[in-house]
C-alpha cells in the first residue's frame, strides 16, 4: 500500500522524503520491522519507542512516523511527524487493512469482571444461530471457535495493528460480527481508537489496576471512553456507577440488571451447584431462562449477553435457547470432575469483587465446607490485598495462602499483606508459598460434599516469577491430583 493511502486522515507533516512509497508492512516494534516497513515511535509509560528508531532502519524500515525529530536518520528514509503518534497508529492500521471495522458488527465488552464469560456468552448464542463471529480476549482470540493466526501479543485487548489486523483475518473467514474484550488500558491507550462499535456493554466497576491508574476516579472514566464510541449501550443498572453512565453516555443505553427495574431483568433466581434458572422480564413479558453455570454473576453475565445479540436483531426466543447450550467459558467456574464427591472449581477471580462473587455463588448452593486456596498478583494493586484476605476469611471454612504471579515482588511479603485481611476474621487458615503444594493440601483435606476453589490465575498456564516464567496450570495440577490419588 502507498504511503500516502496509509496517512489518510492523519494531521501530519513531512519532515523529508516521499509519499508515493510501497509499504509492505506496519509496526512499533523495531524487532519486528521487515524490508520496506513503515516504523511507528510510539511512546509508553516506560518505553519510547524513538530510541529505536536507528534499529528499525537497519532492519528494514523505509519511513518513520515520529512525534519529535530524530538526528542521524539516513537522507534516503521518509519522515512524518505527528502529535500523537499513539492515536496515529490507530488510523494508520485501520488504512492498511482497509477499515475492517466498518464490514463487521462489533461488540465490546468492558468492566472489572465478567468481561470474558459476557464475550464467550455473546459468541457462543451467535455461533448457535448461525452467525459467524469472531472474539478477541483474555484466553485467546478465535473465529468460528477456530484459533487465528494472528499472533497474540497482548494478554487482553491487543495493539491497534494486531487489533486491526485481527478484524481483517476474522473477514477472510467469513465472520460478520466480531465481540471484543476492551480493558481499561486499552481505553486509556488509544488501542481502541477509531473504531466505531455497534454495541457498547458495561457489566461492573470494582476495586482493581489502581497501579496503573493511580485512582477509582481514573480508572472509572477510562472504562466509560467506550461509551463515547457505540451506537448502543447495555449497562448493568445495579452497579453503582449506573447512573453516571446514563448522564454522561453518548449513545442509546439499555439497562439489564436484577435489583433494579430495567429493559431485561432476572426474577424468580434458582441457584444450584450445576447451574442456575430465571424469569427474563422483557417488555412486560416473562420468559424461562436456564444456564448451565451456577452464580448470581453468571445472571448478570447471561443477561448482558441476551440484551446484545437481542439488540443485534435477533428473535428472543431463540437467543433463550442458545443459553440454555451455553458450555462456560476456561478457568471460569470451571469445575473440575473427580470420583470423590468434592466440587473442585478453578476460577480467575483476581479482585476483592471478583473473590466475593464467586465465594457467596457457592455459599447459595454449598453442602459441606468452602475450602478456598488463592493469591495476589505482584507489582499490582497492593491496596486490595488485605480486601481479598478478609474476603476470604468471611466467606470461607478454611483457608491456605498462597502465591499467585509474584513478579518481581517477594512472594512472602505478598502472603503477609493478604493476612493482615484475613486475621479479621474467624476462618482457619494456613500460608503455603508454593501454589501446586497449597492446591495439592487443600484437595487433600477436602471431604466428599466439600467445595475447594483456587481462585485467581483460571485459564492461565503459567507462572510469572522475579527472573522467569514457568508453565503452571490450575486446572493441571488438580487434575493430576485426582489421578494419582
Amino acid at each position: 500500500m502507498k504511503l500516502y493511502e496509509i496517512l489518510k486522515g492523519i494531521d501530519y507533516e513531512i519532515l523529508v522524503g516521499d509519499l508515493n512509497l510501497e509499504v509492505c508492512s506496519i509496526t512499533w516494534d523495531s524487532r519486528n520491522v521487515d524490508r520496506n516497513s513503515l516504523f511507528i515511535a510510539v511512546k509508553n509509560k516506560n518505553i519510547d519507542r524513538h530510541d529505536f528508531v536507528l534499529d528499525a532502519i537497519s532492519n528494514g524500515s523505509i519511513a518513520l512516523v515520529v512525534e519529535y525529530e530524530i538526528p542521524n536518520i539516513p537522507e534516503d528514509i521518509t519522515v512524518i511527524k505527528v502529535k500523537d503518534a499513539r492515536k496515529s497508529m490507530a488510523i494508520i492500521a485501520k488504512n492498511y487493512y482497509e477499515n475492517p471495522t466498518e464490514k463487521l458488527k462489533i461488540i465490546g465488552v468492558t468492566g472489572t469482571n465478567g468481561k470474558t464469560s459476557v464475550s464467550y456468552f455473546i459468541s457462543e448464542i451467535l455461533q448457535a444461530l448461525q452467525v459467524k463471529c469472531g472474539i478477541i480476549g483474555t484466553i485467546e482470540n478465535t473465529v468460528a471457535g477456530k484459533k487465528m493466526k494472528t499472533k497474540k501479543l497482548n494478554p487482553t485487548t491487543p495493539d491497534s495493528i494486531e487489533l486491526q489486523g485481527s478484524f481483517a483475518e476474522m473477514l477472510c473467514y467469513g465472520a460478520t460480527h466480531a465481540v471484543i474484550e476492551v480493558t481499561s488500558s486499552a481505553l486509556s491507550q488509544d488501542r481502541v481508537y477509531g473504531c466505531k462499535f455497534d454495541i457498547g456493554v458495561f457489566t461492573n466497576l470494582t476495586q482493581d489496576h489502581l497501579e496503573e491508574h493511580g485512582t477509582m476516579e481514573n480508572y472509572k472514566n477510562a472504562k466509560l471512553k467506550l461509551f463515547k464510541m457505540c451506537k448502543k449501550g447495555i449497562i448493568n443498572i445495579d452497579d453503582a456507577i449506573a447512573t453516571y453512565i446514563m448522564a454522561t453516555a453518548n449513545c442509546e443505553l439499555i439497562t439489564y440488571g436484577i435489583e433494579n427495574d430495567c429493559d431485561f431483568r432476572a426474577i424468580n433466581i434458582k441457584y444450584t451447584s450445576s447451574g442456575v434458572n430465571f424469569n427474563l422480564v422483557h417488555n412486560n413479558e416473562i420468559r424461562e431462562v436456564q444456564l448451565s453455570i451456577p452464580g448470581r454473576f453468571s445472571v448478570y453475565n447471561a443477561l448482558a449477553a441476551i440484551a446484545s445479540v437481542y439488540w443485534l436483531g435477533l428473535n428472543l426466543d431463540d437467543i433463550i435457547k442458545a443459553v440454555k447450550e451455553i458450555k462456560g467459558v476456561p478457568g471460569r467456574f470451571q469445575a473440575i470432575p473427580n470420583s470423590k464427591g468434592i466440587l473442585t472449581i478453578v476460577d480467575y477471580a483476581h479482585s476483592p469483587d471478583g473473590l466475593e462473587n464467586i465465594l457467596t455463588s457457592v455459599k447459595e448452593f454449598a453442602k459441606g465446607r468452602i475450602i478456598l486456596v488463592f493469591g495476589c498478583g505482584g507489582n499490582r494493586d497492593t491496596g486490595k490485598r488485605a480486601k481479598m484476605g478478609e474476603i476470604a476469611g468471611k466467606y470461607s471454612d478454611y483457608c491456605i495462602i498462597t502465591s499467585d504471579n509474584p513478579r518481581k515482588e517477594e512472594p512472602s511479603l505478598i502472603i503477609d499483606e493478604i493476612e493482615v485481611g484475613m486475621i479479621k476474621t474467624s476462618c482457619s487458615y494456613e500460608k503455603i508459598q508454593d501454589r501446586r503444594q497449597a492446591i495439592s493440601k487443600a484437595l487433600g483435606m477436602a471431604e466428599a460434599f466439600d467445595t475447594v476453589i483456587i481462585a485467581g490465575k483460571g485459564h492461565e498456564n503459567y507462572q510469572v516469577l522475579k527472573d522467569e516464567t514457568i508453565h503452571f496450570s490450575d486446572e493441571e495440577v488438580v487434575r493430576e491430583y485426582f489421578f494419582s490419588h
